[in-house]
């Protein structure tokens, strides 16, 4: 097995150039270097170095080594960074995904919370979509993920929590010269007839939620175009091409050619929620930060339907 410390003593000779500089700048003797790469050369079991002049050249053996020398220096310098925050009480970077409309509406003003309260702690934040798909048994999986779920969630995924963060109703998005406009809540059986447009991807679990609320209320939606998403599904509507459902904390700005209204007999409800790596559960980093979510899901929350 390579010795790590004689990996740090070849990376110093090579950016170095010579042996001599490189005793110099590790704060050895030259001969304490030269036995460092001897005894690395019988483990490699290759010649690494070769004379170039005064000073010395990697040999094809050297170079190999030296790409997986700086890979490995790389990552001593993070975990020794690592265990300096440690020490200091810190955990290093907190890491959060978020699906589109978590992003523009809950996230923000929770980052801007958490960093009232904590600033010497990275957020690394990512966009992960579908918003229905919680990323736990990747490779490198997120910290905290914004997600909306099944009540089974918990029982599916070991490792992780489910946090419920908010629950977001649909809301009926009308033309606004539309017969129905004028009412302030519709029965969702009113929009059985019409035309509609499509805002959700056909297997997730969005889709889901809004066709079997459809199906409570005795029909299946007659989906004449595709959205794609909220703000593209809005201008649909807004020229006259169909009705459809949207989640409130989806509508973001509202098209001037729509009216937005309450539905009932069902009323349709997804469930956001963070979704918390159990291992790191216990992190002050990652208990502020489902504070500051709770915070702003709740400010959200007040607001719905206002």
């Amino acid at each position: 097995m390579l010795d790590v410390r004689r990996l740090r003593v070849l990376s110093s000779v090579l950016t170095s150039g010579s042996i001599s500089a490189a005793a110099v700048n590790l704060g050895y003797t030259p001969s304490a270097v030269s036995q460092q790469i001897a005894a690395l050369t019988r483990e490699a079991g290759a010649e690494l170095l070769e004379k170039d002049g005064r000073g010395v050249r990697p040999t094809p053996a050297g170079t190999l080594l030296a790409g997986y020398a700086e890979e490995i220096m790389a990552k001593l310098v993070e975990a020794e960074r690592a265990l300096i925050d440690l020490r200091e009480g810190h955990f290093g970077p907190l890491r959060m995904t978020y699906f589109t409309t978590a992003g523009a509406t809950l996230v923000p003003p929770a980052v801007a919370e958490f960093r009232r309260h904590i600033t010497d702690v990275r957020v690394d934040l990512k966009l992960n979509e579908p918003a229905y798909v919680v990323r736990g048994a990747a490779d490198d999986p997120a910290d905290i993920e914004i997600v909306v779920l099944h009540e089974d969630f918990a029982s599916a995924q070991p490792g992780f929590t489910p946090v419920h963060l908010l629950d977001d109703p649909y809301r009926a998005v009308l033309p606004k010269d539309h017969p129905l406009a004028d009412r302030d809540i519709l029965d969702l059986a009113a929009l059985a007839e019409e035309p509609w447009v499509d805002t959700e991807a056909p297997h997730g679990l969005c889709r889901q939620i809004m066709m079997k609320a459809c199906t409570a209320a005795g029909f299946t939606p007659n989906f004449v175009v595709e959205g794609d998403d909220f703000p593209t599904a809005q201008g649909f509507v807004a020229a006259g091409l169909g009705v459809t459902l949207v989640p409130e904390i989806a509508l973001g700005a509202v098209h001037n050619g729509i009216v937005v209204r309450h539905v009932r007999r069902p009323a349709p409800v997804r469930s956001i929620y963070a979704v918390v790596r159990d291992a790191v559960a216990d992190r002050p980093a990652v208990q502020e930060m489902l504070r500051a979510l709770h915070k702003v899901a709740g400010e959200a929350d007040a607001g719905i339907g206002n």
